[in-house]
């Protein structure tokens, strides 16, 4: 078996490019989400190019099948070499002076405690691959900036800005932490919306698979933490 990427957060536009670039360029891909659905169309159009795939189902903000996907990932495809993070959460506390101060909890657990469960898990494969990597989907909601704080308070993203600002903090404590290991640790900073996805209303003009070199980009250079697309 050879190296294998662990897709979270798998949907069409951004993950679905890094699946199909990392997966051309050698790698086994393993696709997590909760829709299964959606995992196995996937896998399906992955394997249609070539590309050795599989679907495991988990709930991004669940250490628990986090950590069970990324041991079944490693059963099936082998040892992960690296994990692309592609899953937000955040949504559910869009007004953070209309919801339950204890619900605003849940932002970090797909921001944080996912990513965390993902990376401890898959520590030892990372490691021991000499090129293991974490790539990490951000948004430009995260910056410290009035008129982004302004912009995320009048569309009602304000959880969804905190999980960002936290997932940004996280990849500079997690690169300079394990740079040692030899594990780079980088982000892709999306600051427009891309076409295909969520966030397209239409006139989205950033295409998924320029975010996607630009994670090939970084991977292969592992020196620079950050870069910003859009």
């Amino acid at each position: 078996m050879g190296k294998t990427i662990l897709v979270v957060g798998f949907g069409p536009g951004i993950s679905n490019a890094v699946a199909e670039k990392f997966g051309s360029s050698g790698f086994s891909v393993g696709l997590v989400a909760r829709n299964e659905a959606k995992l196995a169309q996937g896998v399906k159009e992955l394997k249609a190019k070539g590309i050795e795939a599989a679907a495991f189902p988990a709930d991004a903000g669940d250490p628990a099948s986090i950590r069970a996907a990324v041991a079944k990932a490693r059963g099936a495809l082998g040892p992960i070499a690296a994990i692309h993070w592609n899953a937000y959460g955040g949504a559910e506390a869009g007004d953070l002076l209309a919801v339950d101060p204890s619900a605003s909890r849940g932002v970090f657990d797909v921001a944080i405690v996912g990513i965390l469960a993902a990376v401890q898990e898959a520590l030892p494969d990372l490691k021991a691959s000499k090129e293991g990597a974490v790539l990490i989907t951000n948004g430009g909601f995260g910056d410290v900036n009035p008129q982004v704080d302004a912009f995320a308070v009048s569309s009602k993203n304000m959880g969804l800005a905190l999980a960002n600002a936290a997932k940004h903090k996280l990849v500079g404590l997690l690169s300079e932490r394990l740079k040692g290991d030899g594990v780079y640790v980088g982000e892709v900073v999306v600051v427009s919306s891309v076409k295909g996805t969520a966030w397209d209303q239409g006139n989205a003009t950033l295409e998924a698979t320029t975010v996607a070199k630009t994670f090939w980009d970084l991977y292969q250079g592992r020196s620079e933490v950050r870069a910003r697309v859009g």
